[in-house]
């Protein structure tokens, strides 16, 4: 492609690693797992490596361990009890920007076998010295596009106007102009600029939503695509940046129900699902939201049940939870978790994780959001 994009601000250098977060990481491999023996030797060989290259190389075995813990120590997911399952596909030598669209395509496919979702993360190269490692601009590996028209209104998901304007400018011809076009991966090679690559239909995983008991739900054409792959956060590892490390679970249903169909900012479908349901949309204390909000939900888990297709809801979910609790209180580890996140946002309350406390705590393995990434996966890097 010939169009670069112009990045604000400077250009991030990829530092040394730091010799006391690898070794942190390393007493705590070795701590959980005690047949891979002592961590001194292995201490020993990682010092000597950083000193000379000012980097080192995990294990097949401390990768996927991370990877878990990374999960572990994730404070806004409720859905950690199957940290241990993540499946990790070791991509670590695929460093270009065609290799890792291709990997991230694959991640896709496999991460859904038989519409079965599984949780799954995809590593590619990390940051070197010296060498930025690959970067994956979209917030998630599938996202609808968001089409501005002129009048003000949009077609598609609001959140990605900037992201479908940016994409527009760099070649993309659009799709269909529906609700649900699937948008083009960007990745680049280090701070390269991207390559967009359509992501082929047998790929994206879609739900057809409809209702179990109205008909005319059917009608609105939507659906919604079932692997959450988010794809803009940093996988750190005992120091070292996984900068393109795309992972996935499963949705809740209120993920979709509550959130990227009934928010303001989002499809906004509360006022639509007020009229066709034949409620009073003009009292607030008639709580048509709150009846409009239920049966959009009910429309997302049903269509998801039928389709044969994995999903949980915020019920069992925040039961899981609290068993994910217990489980690491009683290995004698801290479980952060932010509230805010943690409670669902439907009926909060009518779940256990609302009425407690929760520890909050910084761990590392860590999932992190660098802010140079959370501006390309919203489209805020002009196009020069």
């Amino acid at each position: 492609m010939s169009t670069f994009l112009k990045a604000r601000g400077p250009v991030p250098v990829v530092q040394e690693i730091d010799v006391a977060a690898a070794a942190d990481f390393l007493r705590l491999f070795h701590a959980e797992n005690p047949a891979a023996g002592p961590v001194e030797p292995r201490l020993r060989e990682v010092r000597a490596e950083i000193y000379m290259t000012g980097t080192y190389t995990h294990t097949p075995e401390e990768l996927t361990f991370g990877a878990r813990v990374a999960w572990r120590n994730s404070s806004r997911c409720i859905g950690r009890l199957y940290w241990h399952s993540l499946q990790v596909r070791d991509r670590r030598e695929v460093n270009t920007a065609e290799g890792v669209a291709v990997e991230c395509v694959n991640h896709l496919r496999e991460a859904a076998p038989n519409n079965k979702v599984r949780p799954t993360i995809t590593v590619f190269a990390p940051d070197r010295p010296g060498r930025p490692g690959p970067r994956i601009w979209n917030e998630q590996l599938i996202r609808y596009a968001g089409y501005a028209m002129d009048d003000g209104s949009v077609i598609g998901d609001p959140r990605y106007v900037d992201f479908t304007t940016m994409v527009r400018k760099l070649g993309w011809s659009g799709g269909p102009g529906s609700h649900f076009d699937v948008l083009p991966l960007l990745v680049s090679a280090g701070n390269g600029p991207p390559l967009m690559c359509t992501v082929p239909g047998d790929a994206v995983l879609e739900v057809p939503l409809t209702h179990p008991s109205y008909r005319w739900f059917e009608s609105l054409g939507l659906r919604w695509h079932a692997v959450p792959a988010i794809s803009n956060m940093c996988l750190e590892i005992g120091g070292i940046h996984y900068r393109a490390a795309p992972f996935n679970g499963w949705y809740m249903g209120s993920e979709i129900g509550a959130r990227n169909l009934a928010d303001i900012d989002r499809y906004d479908l509360m006022p639509i699902m007020a009229h066709l349901l034949g409620l009073d949309a003009t009292n607030d204390r008639s709580l048509w939201r709150d009846h409009a909000l239920v049966e959009l939900n009910v429309a997302v888990l049903h269509s998801f049940e039928q389709a044969g297709v994995t999903m949980t809801d915020h019920h069992t979910e925040s039961r899981r939870f609290l068993t994910h609790v217990a489980r690491e209180e009683k290995a004698g580890r801290v479980c952060p978790a932010d509230w805010s996140w943690i409670v669902p946002p439907l009926s909060g309350s009518a779940t256990p994780v609302f009425h407690r406390y929760y520890d909050e705590a910084e761990l590392s393995p860590s999932f992190v959001h660098h802010p140079d990434s959370v501006d390309r996966g919203l489209g805020h890097w002009p196009v020069s």
